[in-house]
């Protein structure tokens, strides 16, 4: 393990799970990180896509996938080892990982058999890109506001709206769509539809944002969806979107113990070699005491993520809103200090184009954003509080 991982007790893993993490850490230095540092900023990197299904990364995804008897819900912990481990080594890897699941686990805990069939084991594979379409121009952080129109079409529906902020979008082949098929009834109004891209009426655009992986809108022009599509039940979306982002939540914390991890490590051998003054930085005591806060708070961010992912995985899922919620903000917001602090350690030659934490800034802001922002989260642990 690196240092800053070593520098505290382990959360319970088995040692297991503590041999997987570390193959997959190598497996993403060495194999995954040069396919992705050669895609191309701001697109689907298939071949990178391809590698996480060819070495098996992606059907951790799914327990029983490949042999065995399919899990419809899927493992919590593993999702939080493979983004924790990859985020170490490449951010790219680690958000190709992520999006496949995001788009596709909607289809496992609530697609019909043949939805499954038809998709799952190409998602795994690493054949089929996966895309979670829910945000709207008006609708990011209220979901429950949004406008899409599923209108009645004799036995099924079409869609007319647009969709915007769409990880993978417009490369995606297929995406999960949620859509307003009763008017006026907020959240309760809701259903979830998996729209291949191939469908007349669907077009989109990308969009060039601050993190370097995909993102687009999506425009519905009556883009037809049937009865075989729906995810669920009819008016019963939300519940689906829900289901999957409370799933999520802990693991977008690991992504950002994965990059805080690596922003402290590189910040712990830096000082321990860069003399100034006389002396290494590290002796200096302003910048060991912020070292010091950077390894507590890493620390403190990975047992809460962990924590949150083994009640998931134990059942506790009624119980999940509060700790995946505390996982998501206090990791996320842990890993914009620890990046902010290490530049500010490494000095200027930080902020040079390519260099790991330039890298790393740029990256780190978006998660307390995506999946319900900081202010939601707290919103969510107050709520609970007086459940």
């Amino acid at each position: 393990m690196s240092p800053a991982t070593e520098s505290g007790p382990a959360f319970a893993l088995t040692p297991a799970q503590q041999e997987f993490a570390a193959r997959v850490r190598s497996l993403a230095a060495t194999e995954l990180k040069p396919i992705a540092d050669a895609g191309q900023p701001g697109r689907v990197n298939r071949e990178l896509v391809k590698a996480l299904g060819s070495h098996g990364l992606l059907g951790r995804l799914f327990p029983g996938l490949n042999g065995g008897s399919l899990s419809r819900e899927a493992a919590a912990t593993d999702l939080c080892l493979l983004r924790e481990s990859l985020a170490t080594q490449s951010t790219e890897a680690e958000t190709a990982l992520a999006l496949q699941g995001l788009g596709s686990y909607p289809i496992l805990q609530s697609g019909s058999e043949e939805l499954v069939r038809r998709w799952l084991p190409a998602v795994a594979a690493g054949d089929a890109v996966a895309a979670f379409a829910l945000s709207e121009p008006s609708a990011g952080s209220d979901a429950a506001a949004l406008a899409l129109a599923a209108d009645r079409d004799g036995d099924g529906w079409r869609l007319t709206g647009e969709k915007t902020w769409i990880s993978n979008a417009p490369e995606a082949d297929f995406y999960t769509v949620f859509a307003r098929t009763t008017p006026g009834a907020g959240a309760r109004g809701v259903s979830a539809f998996l729209v291949p891209a191939g469908r007349p009426g669907l077009t989109g655009s990308r969009l060039d944002m601050l993190s370097p992986h995909p993102i687009g809108s999506l425009a519905f022009d009556g883009v037809p969806v049937r009865p075989a599509d729906l995810l669920g039940e009819v008016d019963r979306g939300f519940r689906v979107a829900m289901r999957t982002l409370d799933l999520f939540r802990p693991s977008v914390g690991a992504f950002a113990v994965g990059m805080a991890t690596a922003a402290l490590d590189a910040s712990v051998a830096y000082a321990g070699q860069r003399i100034a003054f006389g002396a290494p930085l590290k002796d200096q005591q302003a910048v060991s005491h912020l070292l010091a806060d950077m390894s507590t708070r890493v620390t403190a961010a990975r047992l809460l993520v962990y924590s949150a992912a083994a009640g998931y995985d134990a059942g506790e899922t009624q119980r999940l809103a509060g700790p995946a919620a505390m996982a998501k903000l206090f990791a996320t917001e842990t890993a914009q200090f620890v990046v902010d602090a290490a530049v500010q350690i490494h000095g200027a030659r930080a902020l040079q184009r390519g260099h790991l934490l330039e890298h790393l800034y740029r990256e780190v802001r978006a998660p307390r954003i995506y999946e319900g922002t900081s202010e939601i989260q707290r919103t969510i642990i107050a709520r609970e509080l007086y459940r």
